[in-house]
């Protein structure tokens, strides 16, 4: 297709290669002798090349072939009158661009874009920062590099636990740790003093804590003192927390203070690795998976808690731009009545989502873990789903939920990409 373009628009072809390469090591040109002509940036490199057309610059540079509107071209200049460097904040008024702007002229050499606006102002551009920032070059990033797993992949993998004191006294120990639990959805640390008051101090290192109707930090027993199955001895199937939620709670913690008796391990399931099989197998319903939004629902009268909360989304929440799964919501137990979908998608919808339950339920993808006094779990509740099984006699866990911004925004400050 570049190839058939090029023939019709090059007026003065190379004998050697066939495009129209001029014989300066920068290129400049107007608009108005520019369009629809491909430029290179030096006569025997073809590693960038450029064309304008009516509307937007065409870019090929490292391998990828970019197209940027004019207008975003202005109103993400870098230059002091338009960026305040200090804050990474837009000075320019967006709403003061003409949306028909063009460039007056155009120049490009081995390494940066100079745009000349009509008024005068330059705005430059690093090639590679223009790669990074394209549409074209976000579709071949990943935002959350992960390792998904089932089983067998995590217990070969070996993740180790960290340490408390090294978790809450050192920068190395509390980046092996978010290091794991960005690429696993789960992290545990050990030898943590068995209070509530420290399993605290432990979540407080990395987050604020996230506040909800269950409170800050909660003891969790089988007392029934809440409207909700998990404060009952029966086991409890795979699900998500807080599908009620607008935005579901990003971190759950637990650690377990004591139980006096057999059964309740934990139940872990990478919902990611289960629905990447469903992409695999069936795309057309990880598609319809993340399309049809779903009601979940809290109803909540025992004593003095009266809760009515109500959260609306799909199954699966990916990236438009490059579909990468970013959030699962799933929990049988809440989900509310299916009304927002015409009767033609239910059926289907259903079918998608018994594949996506037969993945989950799949016992190689069935991680069980025994908490005990001393040792901290971590979740990525947009991620691992997460259960137990029944279980005997008196058993108190403590924890709460962290806000996944602060957890992402620590893990950044220590280098990591998240």
């Amino acid at each position: 297709m570049w190839c058939r373009r090029l023939a019709c628009l090059l007026s003065v072809p190379c004998q050697r290669t066939g495009h129209h390469l001029l014989r300066l090591p920068c290129v400049r040109r107007t608009l108005t002798t520019a369009l629809s002509r491909w430029h290179h940036t030096a006569p025997q490199s073809l590693s960038c090349a450029w064309q304008l057309h009516s509307d937007h610059l065409e870019l090929r540079y490292a391998d990828t072939l970019m197209r940027f509107d004019f207008v975003w071209l202005r109103d993400h200049c870098r230059s002091a009158s338009c960026y305040n460097a200090k804050t990474n904040q837009r000075s320019l008024d967006t709403a003061s661009v003409d949306l028909g702007i063009k460039p007056k002229a155009v120049r490009v050499d081995e390494t940066t874009l100079f745009l000349t606006w009509p008024d005068g102002h330059v705005t430059r551009y690093g090639l590679q920062w223009l790669v990074k920032n394209s549409y074209e070059g976000q579709k071949q990033q990943v935002m959350h590099p992960r390792i998904l797993w089932n089983a067998e992949i995590y217990h070969q993998a070996q993740v180790p636990s960290v340490d408390c004191r090294s978790f809450l006294e050192t920068d190395e120990g509390l980046k092996e740790f978010l290091q794991n639990f960005l690429l696993y959805g789960i992290a545990f640390v050990e030898n943590v003093t068995p209070t509530k008051e420290d399993t605290q101090i432990l979540a407080e290192r990395i987050s604020l804590i996230r506040e909800t109707i269950y409170g800050r930090m909660w003891y969790f027993t089988s007392d029934f003192s809440r409207g909700d199955t998990a404060y009952t001895k029966l086991a409890l199937d795979r699900h998500t927390d807080t599908t009620y939620f607008q935005e579901p709670c990003g971190i759950q913690v637990f650690h377990c203070l004591k139980h006096e008796g057999t059964g309740g391990r934990t139940l872990l399931v990478d919902g990611f690795y289960a629905a990447e099989q469903v992409l695999r197998q069936a795309p057309d319903q990880f598609e319809l998976l993340s399309k049809v939004p779903l009601k979940h629902e809290y109803i909540e009268n025992v004593g003095d808690c009266h809760n009515h909360m109500i959260g609306v989304g799909p199954v699966l929440n990916v990236y438009p731009w490059n579909n990468e799964l970013y959030l699962i919501r799933y929990n049988n137990y809440d989900r509310a009545v299916i009304n927002t979908v015409p009767y033609d998608v239910v059926n289907r919808w259903y079918t998608a989502h018994r594949t996506l339950t037969t993945e989950l339920r799949r016992p190689e993808n069935e991680l069980w873990v025994k908490l005990k006094p001393g040792k901290a779990l971590f979740i990525d509740n947009w991620r691992v789903l997460h259960g137990r099984e029944a279980f005997t006699g008196y058993r108190q866990l403590c924890g709460c939920y962290l806000t996944r911004d602060d957890v992402l925004n620590t893990a950044r400050l220590l280098g990591l990409q998240a």
